[in-house]
């Protein structure tokens, strides 16, 4: 292995992953949910993303697609070409579980080739990943990750050498560690990679629907760079790096299409991913670029995934969700009937009068409003009670009440702590809290003076009403 040129790239993804953090925007979390991969957990077809799945969520794919070569090349012992043998037909199968711990951790377990029971095996593995900066909306997230999988075992095969796993995921007697003719070696049981994310929410239409967009981009050895030298086995590579996009369109409630494009680093792959709630089907397209057939791994190939997500702290599938879009903080009072009356003289009846009042929003701004005596709230510029615009009227902000797990009491978590309801419903000012997170949609505020871990935070109920919630301080957990 040619270790100059590891430490080179590594160097590189440090300065690029730096370059691209720093230009992040400070902004509240975001909760786009990544589709499923062909065998390593969440993220694109082939390639990671620095998001990892929601604490205690468990993924579950299969993924599968046909290979049909009409002629396979053979090679010698120095991985050369030396001509062409019979047609090659498979169907080749994968699956994962994964599951998500912390909402910095994804850990999980890979079969691949596991309805085959020809030369090579079953080669099984594990994946994870570590959210070093968690993606934040419109920001950057960056993550490191580990995928090992086992190698190929062929009984009785001559000589005694070190076979490796293929980027496809199925053995091949071929790929194997030292060919001994000056080449680097070839060791793609281990990928240890970085990876930064940007998730930018899209842009406003009234003909397109909403969306999110994800980039991502990294660097990794293994499966991302091995196996360059060899000519069946690679057209292009670009030294480790890799890329990736996903456009996220919502199509309907609780459902997403994904669009997906990336480079592994060999190859160019496409498809959609669409999820249901948490049931989640695609169709891929991997090797794109190739022109003709020459091998297993420099061809077209069609495929299909089925996924399944579940999230218990959500009490049932993972419900998908683009980032969260904030209204302007503006009240929206209906329009003003016509002027369809003709007087000869009209007297204006005076405004009705009333205290003004700041009251504290969802989103973290404050609203004026006047209070009368009598405690009615007065809107707009023509002093209207908000009892007699509803439902016209809408305050800026998404609010616990009418939730389920709120009306019934249920505790929340936050940083792995149990929070629960305490004492009565209060008006705070917005200079005394800040955001500090969100629960189910819901965002949740703490004192501005305070530091985690928080003992007390604040869910907005309703426009100008706060309901606190208090812990003991002790964690679901260990500590990370």
């Amino acid at each position: 292995m040619n270790h100059a040129r590891a430490r080179t790239g590594w160097l590189s993804l440090g300065v690029a992953l730096a370059l691209v953090a720093g230009g992040a925007v400070e902004a509240a979390a975001q909760n786009t949910k990544m589709p499923s991969t062909l065998r390593y957990g969440s993220g694109l077809w082939d390639v990671p993303v620095a998001s990892v799945l929601p604490h205690m969520s468990i993924v579950g794919t299969y993924s599968g697609f046909p290979v049909s070569i009409s002629r396979e090349p053979s090679t010698n012992a120095a991985g050369d070409i030396i001509g062409f043998g019979e047609a090659y037909e498979k169907w080749l199968s994968d699956a994962s579980v994964t599951i998500g711990l912390f909402d910095r951790v994804e850990l999980g377990a890979t079969f691949q080739n596991f309805s085959d029971g020809s030369a090579g095996g079953t080669m099984i593995g594990g994946f994870g990943r570590v959210a070093l900066i968690r993606p934040e909306t419109q920001g950057i997230g960056l993550a490191g990750g580990l995928r090992v999988v086992s190698a190929p075992s062929y009984d009785g095969a001559a000589g005694n050498r070190s076979y490796q796993p293929s980027r496809l995921g199925h053995p091949d007697a071929r790929l194997y560690e030292d060919y001994g003719t000056g080449r680097d070696d070839v060791s793609t049981t281990a990928t240890p990679y970085g990876v930064a994310t940007a998730m930018l929410r899209g842009f406003e239409s009234d003909i397109f629907p909403e969306h999110d967009l994800t980039l991502s981009v990294g660097w990794g050895r293994g499966a991302f760079s091995e196996g360059d030298q060899l000519a069946w086995y690679q057209f292009a590579d670009s030294e480790g790096w890799f890329f990736g996009s996903a456009l996220h369109m919502e199509v309907g409630d609780n459902s997403i299409l994904n669009l997906i494009g990336e480079w592994n680093g060999f190859d160019i792959n496409l498809g959609a991913q669409l999820d249901f709630g948490g049931i989640r089907v695609g169709g891929f397209l991997l090797g794109a670029n190739y022109a003709e057939d020459i091998s297993t791994y420099r061809s077209k190939k069609f495929g299909i995934l089925g996924s399944i997500a579940l999230c218990p702290n959500e009490g049932g599938l993972c419900r998908p969700g683009l980032i969260e879009r904030i209204g302007p903080d503006t009240i929206v009072l209906p329009a003003p009937p016509p002027d369809t009356v003709v007087v000869e003289r009209t007297v204006a009846p005076p405004l009705p009068t009333g205290t003004p009042v700041q009251i504290c929003l969802a989103t973290g701004q404050s609203e004026t409003v006047l209070v009368t005596a009598q405690g009615d709230t007065l809107v707009g510029a023509a002093r209207v009670r908000i009892g007699d615009l509803r439902p016209g009227v809408v305050f800026a902000g998404t609010y616990a009440a009418g939730a389920p797990w709120y009306e019934n009491d249920t505790a929340i978590t936050f940083e792995r702590r149990t929070y629960s309801r305490s004492g009565n419903e209060a008006r705070l000012s917005c200079a005394d809290i800040v955001r500090v997170g969100e629960f189910n949609g819901v965002p949740l505020f703490a004192d501005r003076s305070a530091s985690t871990p928080y003992t007390r935070l604040y869910i907005p109920v309703r426009p100008g009403v706060w309901q606190p919630y208090e812990t003991g301080l002790q964690r679901t957990r260990g500590d990370l």
